[in-house]
């Protein structure tokens, strides 16, 4: 999802009001707010402006914050972000993953996250790997997988997320609006991810969901407080969900490494956002995120 324009400054105060652990603004940045542990997650849109890549700007970001988590591209498999076939997303990936990694060997590199888990995209995926192998004679090196963890309908000429682009189908899930929030579909997904991690060889890795939230309105049926319960029932799941034969083995098995919920304060989609884009203030669930954050620290 894109950028969108607020009225308030983000900065350290705020990250320290949510409690929030890392973030992330679909940007690279040189300078981002770390602080008292903040990270920050910098994410290079494969979008045609930043097209070829803008390596001077790559440079600067690596060198001011060595050690960093990058995100290569973000959403390739919709029409209306990145937009890339498995084919041309391969190139672009092996682009920036061995441009990252010989500037900052330490860095670490996640593949971009497709908007769902849905055999859709478990197969613009795997049209990915086969690519990759194809184009430079070994597996495709990944260091984070991502994924995003919406519930949205795949059609193409409708509502949703459409077709992937290079996949010649015209429909995936045909989920309803209704089934946006839907607790088994949304966790479904997360399983589903790590058992296909298993069938590629790749259970040894962490994996983030790096984008998920509601993004239909209040008047479709999604007021704050039905927001808020999906998203503290979310947190439940990803923070404690584990399985001894398909979770990462070095995090006690559990299936998911880090979350971000969508998102912070968003103009054009607003329904979960945690901050009011005027004003600066937390919403009902902003002060949910931080109250269930400080539940979390209390733990500790």
């Amino acid at each position: 999802m894109p950028r969108n324009v607020t009225d308030f400054q983000f900065d350290a105060a705020m990250a320290r009001q949510l409690g929030m652990g890392w973030y992330l603004d679909w940007h690279i940045d040189a300078t981002p707010v770390i602080t008292d542990g903040l990270e920050f997650a910098q994410l290079y849109a494969m979008r045609r402006s930043n097209l070829p890549l803008r390596r001077e700007l790559i440079a600067e970001a690596l060198a001011a914050n060595p050690g960093a988590l990058w995100l290569a591209g973000n959403e390739p498999d919709v029409i209306w972000q990145d937009n890339q076939t498995p084919e041309q997303y391969a190139q672009l990936y092996h682009q920036l993953y061995t441009f990252v990694k010989t500037l900052d060997p330490s860095a670490q590199v996640a593949i971009a996250g497709v908007t769902q888990v849905t055999p859709l995209r478990l197969q613009y995926l795997e049209e990915v790997l086969a690519a990759y192998q194809r184009l430079y004679g070994q597996e495709m090196p990944v260091d984070v997988w991502n994924i995003h963890a919406f519930i949205l309908r795949e059609e193409r000429d409708s509502w949703g997320v459409s077709i992937p682009p290079g996949i010649d189908v015209d429909q995936g899930m045909l989920w309803e609006i209704e089934d946006h929030d839907n607790l088994d579909l949304f966790r479904q997904q997360i399983v589903d991810f790590r058992r296909w991690m298993v069938k590629q060889g790749q259970r040894d890795k962490p994996l983030i969901v790096s984008e998920y939230g509601i993004l239909m309105p209040s008047e479709y049926g999604f007021p704050p407080e039905r927001v808020a319960a999906f998203m503290t029932e979310t947190f439940d799941f990803l923070l404690n969900a584990a399985d001894p034969d398909i979770g990462y083995p070095a995090d006690g098995n559990r299936l998911v490494q880090r979350l971000t919920w969508y998102s912070l304060s968003d103009t054009v989609y607003p329904t979960s956002n945690l901050v009011d884009p005027k004003t600066g203030e937390l919403t009902l669930l902003g002060q949910t995120f931080a109250n269930y954050a400080a539940s979390l620290a209390e733990g500790q």
